[in-house]
């Protein structure tokens, strides 16, 4: 391609508290239309909103998890405009002083390290949703004043894959520090992507178009790869691209005009007079520090360099912050790395990735991993059976020392005991045994599952193979 592709993100996310961002209507998600509003919700007059500290308290936490310098006040300001969903007639947002600026995030984009960095972000209060017909509009006012954060990036991303690998890092900071559940199924987290070319080479980016709203990652990643293709083909063909702002139809695949795009749109902002400034103080910022987590890039990095995983295998530990915590707990309590991390990332997340559920409402806890794993290190158990011992454990919410027990699993140490069972196999399968090559591995192997199936998994597989090669070599040197 012959364009220098440039992206800039600005997210919404909305914030998780118990009352929305100015009033005391529940913040919750509501299939019901209409019931977690209030009179500050419809814009009654004579209302008089009230700042949730809460949501304060979290996007001073999520500025410092994107490395923003924060204000030394929080201002609130009104941004006025008349649409459907918004019923005061303005938006009580943040433009004056938002709550972080200049801010940057390290991200992964396949093995190598992107820097994002951050316009801002800023704190405000969410619009009505709009359900449009053929023929009429509805208006959901439960989403009207919720507190929703905006995260607005410079114009610093050169691909859909640098864009996704950032959307992902953002969600896993909301997930991380409980900011926001950020379902993009609910709403919750949603994205305008600003998208421009320009020839390689340019010293000036090409002309900006806006696309609006989308709400799924996968559905950025379309929107971007077929406005790059659209924008490329109307630049080849000598046509110049407009201003605009655009919609994505994920039914079709492709972005459809709006309306034409005003670069400066005066929305007459000026300070709340409503809410006064009030001072981020030290000992706020302090608290607030307290709060936040080691964070996944950090811990993505830690896995590497002190574990000595993979990145594959650091990142997918470290998708949600609770199977970092059940990892790190397992390795404390002395099991090896990688070993606790092939354990969780196969079979436990296995396991609750099909049942849907979080790791900590897994039965098997980190004790019943550790506890597991040293009866492989102990020889107790083999590994196949270790396999089967964690599904029993899951099915009957037992422990390993108790499936191990009633199913009499204990492994089979004693070299006079396999080796009669070896003896026995040998004996059934002579012709075979006659003709072992010691160059070829094929024999062995078939004697070993033989003898494991007749011990019913329970001999040591390391012994049984010694023993098997011992016992063929001294029949094939007497004949």
């Amino acid at each position: 391609m012959n364009y220098e592709v440039t992206i800039g993100l600005e997210v919404h996310c909305e914030v998780k508290t118990k009352s929305k961002m100015f009033s005391p209507a529940p913040n919750n998600y509501n299939e019901n239309p209409n019931e977690n509003i209030s009179e500050i919700d419809l814009g009654f007059p004579g209302i008089l909103p009230i700042a949730n500290m809460e949501a304060v308290r979290k996007s001073i936490l999520m500025a410092m998890a994107l490395n923003c310098k924060l204000p030394e006040k929080m201002f609130f300001d009104r941004k006025n405009y008349y649409y459907p969903d918004l019923p005061k007639g303005y938006q009580i947002t943040q433009n004056t002083k938002p709550v972080g600026i200049n801010g940057y995030i390290d991200v992964y984009v396949a093995d190598k390290v992107k820097r994002i960095n951050i316009h801002d972000i800023h704190l405000e209060e969410d619009t009505a949703s709009l359900d449009h017909y053929d023929t009429y509009s509805l208006i959901d006012y439960n989403r009207a004043g919720v507190p929703l954060l905006e995260t607005v990036t410079e114009p610093c991303i050169h691909s859909s894959e640098e864009a996704l690998a950032f959307l992902d890092s953002l969600r896993r900071i909301f997930l991380y520090t409980n900011i926001s559940e950020a379902r993009t199924d609910r709403g919750q987290m949603r994205c305008d992507v600003n998208i421009s070319l320009a020839k390689k080479g340019s010293k000036t980016l090409g002309t900006k178009v806006e696309m609006k709203n989308i709400n799924s990652f996968s559905n950025v990643k379309d929107a971007i790869e077929y406005e790059i293709k659209r924008q490329s083909e109307l630049l080849d063909s000598g046509e110049k691209i407009v201003m605009e702002t655009r919609r994505y139809d994920d039914t079709t695949g492709k972005t459809y005009r709006m309306r034409e795009k005003v670069e400066n749109l005066d929305y007459k902002y000026y300070i709340e007079p409503n809410i006064p400034p009030f001072k981020i103080t030290e000992k706020l910022i302090n608290e607030i520090k307290e709060e936040l987590p080691m964070l996944q890039f950090e811990r993505i990095n830690k896995y590497i360099n002190e574990y000595e995983l993979s990145l594959y295998d650091a990142t997918i530990l470290t998708k949600n912050i609770e199977t970092a915590l059940y990892f790190e707990e397992v390795i404390k309590k002395g099991v090896e790395p990688k070993i606790a991390a092939n354990w969780i990332n196969t079979r436990i997340l296995g396991y609750i990735n099909k049942e849907e559920i979080n790791i900590n409402d897994c039965t098997f806890k980190t004790d019943d991993l550790v506890e597991l794993i040293g009866y492989i290190n102990k020889n107790v158990i083999s590994t196949k059976q270790a396999k089967d011992i964690f599904y029993k454990c899951l099915e009957e919410n037992k422990k390993p020392s108790i499936i191990i027990k009633e199913n009499n699993m204990e492994q089979i140490t004693d070299t006079n005991a396999i080796l009669s069972v070896i003896k026995e196999v040998i004996n059934e399968n002579l012709d075979l045994a006659k003709s072992y090559n010691p160059e070829r591995g094929r024999t062995v192997d078939f004697f070993v599952g033989q003898v494991m199936k007749k011990t019913k998994g329970k001999a040591n597989p390391k012994s049984a193979m010694d023993l098997i090669k011992e016992e063929l070599l001294k029949l094939i040197q007497k004949n």
